[in-house]
Parts: structure tokens; C-alpha cells; sequence
């Protein structure tokens, strides 16, 4: 599990300085149904496709 979330997005109340998120969970979705071929398809930019 990742121990460090970054986010970019400022005026989120869960921004924190360094780029940090400090939100308990984190809800990443898909814009094409409940799979993706990519991070594009995503709100993830991590996101990685299972081999």
C-alpha cells in the first residue's frame, strides 16, 4: 500500500504542503464502465492495467 499520496489539486481540503494528500481514503473511478486500458481512462494517474 502506498504510504505517501500526492495530489496537485491545492484547494482540496485534504491538500497538504509538499503536494500531500492526508485523506483517510482515496475513491479513484474509471470513465469507461469498471475497467480501463489506461490512466487516461482514469482518475489515476498511477493507474496500471493487471497483466
Amino acid at each position: 500500500m502506498a504510504k505517501d499520496v500526492l495530489c496537485e489539486v491545492n484547494n482540496c481540503q485534504y491538500w497538504e504542503q509538499g503536494n500531500l494528500c492526508s485523506a483517510d481514503k482515496i475513491y479513484v473511478v474509471s470513465h469507461i464502465g469498471e475497467t480501463a486500458e489506461n490512466n487516461k481512462h482514469t482518475d489515476c494517474k498511477t493507474f496500471e492495467a493487471m497483466e
